[in-house]
Protein backbone atom coordinates (compact mmCIF):
# COMPACT_ATOMS: atom_id res chain seq x y z
CA UNK A 1 0.00 0.00 0.00
CA UNK A 2 2.99 2.33 0.16
CA UNK A 3 3.25 2.80 -3.60
CA UNK A 4 -0.04 4.77 -4.07
CA UNK A 5 0.82 6.95 -1.06
CA UNK A 6 4.16 7.90 -2.63
CA UNK A 7 2.44 8.76 -5.87
CA UNK A 8 -0.07 10.94 -4.07
CA UNK A 9 2.72 12.75 -2.23
CA UNK A 10 4.60 13.31 -5.46
CA UNK A 11 1.51 14.72 -7.18
CA UNK A 12 0.76 16.99 -4.22
CA UNK A 13 4.34 18.32 -4.24
CA UNK A 14 4.08 19.03 -7.97
CA UNK A 15 0.78 20.87 -7.57
CA UNK A 16 1.95 22.87 -4.55
CA UNK A 17 5.07 24.12 -6.35
CA UNK A 18 5.35 27.22 -8.52
CA UNK A 19 3.18 27.16 -11.62
CA UNK A 20 4.74 28.05 -14.99
CA UNK A 21 3.60 31.18 -16.82
CA UNK A 22 1.06 30.70 -19.58
CA UNK A 23 2.36 31.98 -22.93
CA UNK A 24 0.77 35.17 -24.22
CA UNK A 25 -1.83 34.58 -26.93
CA UNK A 26 -2.38 30.95 -26.00
CA UNK A 27 -6.17 31.32 -25.89
CA UNK A 28 -6.26 33.03 -29.32
CA UNK A 29 -4.09 30.32 -30.88
CA UNK A 30 -6.20 27.60 -29.33
CA UNK A 31 -9.37 29.25 -30.62
CA UNK A 32 -7.96 29.53 -34.14
CA UNK A 33 -6.79 25.92 -34.10
CA UNK A 34 -10.16 24.74 -32.82
CA UNK A 35 -11.90 26.67 -35.59
CA UNK A 36 -9.65 25.08 -38.20
CA UNK A 37 -10.33 21.63 -36.80
CA UNK A 38 -14.08 22.22 -36.84
CA UNK A 39 -13.96 23.39 -40.45
CA UNK A 40 -11.91 20.35 -41.46
CA UNK A 41 -14.35 18.02 -39.73
CA UNK A 42 -17.32 19.70 -41.41
CA UNK A 43 -15.69 19.46 -44.84
CA UNK A 44 -14.76 15.81 -44.23
CA UNK A 45 -18.30 15.02 -43.09
CA UNK A 46 -19.80 16.76 -46.12
CA UNK A 47 -17.41 14.92 -48.44
CA UNK A 48 -18.23 11.57 -46.82
CA UNK A 49 -21.97 12.19 -47.14
CA UNK A 50 -21.56 13.21 -50.77
CA UNK A 51 -19.62 10.03 -51.53
CA UNK A 52 -22.24 7.98 -49.68
CA UNK A 53 -25.11 9.51 -51.64
CA UNK A 54 -23.25 9.02 -54.92
CA UNK A 55 -22.59 5.38 -54.06
CA UNK A 56 -26.26 4.80 -53.19
CA UNK A 57 -27.30 6.51 -56.44
CA UNK A 58 -24.87 4.41 -58.48
CA UNK A 59 -26.17 1.26 -56.79
CA UNK A 60 -29.77 2.20 -57.54
CA UNK A 61 -28.97 2.89 -61.21
CA UNK A 62 -27.13 -0.43 -61.47
CA UNK A 63 -30.03 -2.27 -59.80
CA UNK A 64 -32.61 -0.74 -62.14
CA UNK A 65 -30.54 -1.50 -65.24
CA UNK A 66 -29.52 -5.09 -64.41
CA UNK A 67 -32.59 -6.07 -62.33
CA UNK A 68 -30.76 -8.63 -60.15
CA UNK A 69 -34.02 -9.70 -58.48
CA UNK A 70 -35.22 -11.44 -61.64
CA UNK A 71 -34.31 -15.07 -62.29
CA UNK A 72 -31.88 -15.31 -65.22
CA UNK A 73 -33.10 -17.26 -68.24
CA UNK A 74 -31.97 -20.86 -68.42
CA UNK A 75 -29.04 -21.47 -70.77
CA UNK A 76 -30.18 -24.99 -71.66
CA UNK A 77 -33.59 -26.32 -72.50
CA UNK A 78 -35.11 -29.06 -70.40
CA UNK A 79 -34.94 -32.56 -71.84
CA UNK A 80 -37.83 -33.51 -74.11
CA UNK A 81 -39.33 -36.76 -72.91
CA UNK A 82 -42.61 -38.32 -73.69
CA UNK A 83 -42.89 -37.31 -77.35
Amino acid sequence: MKRPVRREDHVRRMLDGPHPQVPAGLAERATERGGRLLRRHRVARALALTVLFLAVGAFLVWAVVTQPWQVPPADTTPPLEGW
